[in-house]
């Protein structure tokens, strides 16, 4: 890893030598934006995170969008490896298929950070993402505190094999663990709004008794709440997570309980300010962790 990344400083270094001393002196560097799919708010954002922060740093972007498909994104890790990009930026659609894209990456002798989620193999300089562990437990804490740690728990979980889906449950299951609910449900609706309706109908129809709702992002929590709210379970406390507009919206009108906010677009912003040290020659940590905040009404 340390040798790898000195290649790419010395290379830069070298060029800057040349044509100048930052991105801005130099003909714009162009960063790769690779993202698991822009049908989803939560990356919209992340997108404009990062744009807006490139451009304040004089760098282009070229930005690919994988649409939620693990081949499509291998695809478009070799597209973007013979755009003349300096480096990529990596949000995996899931962990382990990010290994492919990672190691095309690596084989072109081109430097990737990953972003949100994380990969499973291959060579990355970094990984920006919240601490998606310490946002599960945000969340059963305020459950345990509204419900005095007793009841009925539905658990909806995003994309199986994604690094987020596995640390937010991991988080949220190991903060239930000193309360005394009963997790009747725990099932896949793969982060998307529709799937966590059907899914949240589904669970509705052989579980009545149910309490609280903790769905893997808000996508899954803004669907289960339109099918509790369709059965007159209104009183059904639901938290989301990634605290994108409708949530944070759904929240102030008193719909949804809570949202994890991860605030996607200071994480683009925070990973291009992880590329740009690097094209700079500065070294960087091997995680970046972004705040989270819970929002509530």
């Amino acid at each position: 890893m340390k040798k790898f990344l000195s290649i790419i400083i010395t290379i830069i270094l070298s060029s800057s030598l040349l044509v100048g001393c930052t991105p801005k002196d130099n003909d714009a560097k162009k960063i790769g934006l690779i993202v698991s799919t822009l049908n989803n708010p939560f990356f919209v954002d992340l997108k404009t995170g990062v744009e807006n922060k490139a451009k304040e740093l004089g760098y282009e972007v070229v930005v690919l969008d994988s649409q939620n498909d693990p081949a499509k994104e291998v695809s478009n890790m070799e597209d973007i490896s013979v755009k003349n990009v300096d480096i990529v930026l990596l949000n995996p659609v899931d962990s382990d298929s990010a290994i492919a894209s990672v190691m095309i990456a690596n084989n072109n002798d081109l430097p990737v950070i990953t972003v949100d989620r994380a990969a499973n193999g291959g060579k990355v300089l970094s990984h920006v993402a919240s601490d998606n562990i310490a946002g599960g437990k945000m969340a059963a804490d305020f459950l345990m505190d509204k419900l005095n740690r007793k009841g009925n728990i539905v658990e909806l979980e995003g994309i199986a094999g994604s690094s987020a889906t596995r640390d937010r449950g991991a988080g949220f299951e190991e903060g239930i663990k000193k309360s005394e609910f009963n997790l009747v449900a725990k099932q896949s609706a793969d982060f998307d709004r529709t799937k966590g309706l059907s899914v949240m109908e589904n669970i509705i129809q052989s579980k009545d008794n149910i309490d609280a709702v903790f769905a893997q992002n808000d996508e899954m929590a803004l669907g289960a709440q339109k099918a509790l709210e369709a059965a007159n379970m209104k009183n059904v406390l639901v938290v989301g997570f990634d605290a994108t507009e409708d949530a944070v919206e759904s929240v102030k009108k008193g719909k949804m309980a809570a949202t994890v906010a991860q605030q996607p677009i200071l994480i683009g912003e925070t990973a291009v300010d992880a590329v740009h040290n690097v094209l700079i020659g500065k070294d960087i940590d091997n995680y970046i962790p972004v705040e989270l905040k819970l929002i509530t009404k």
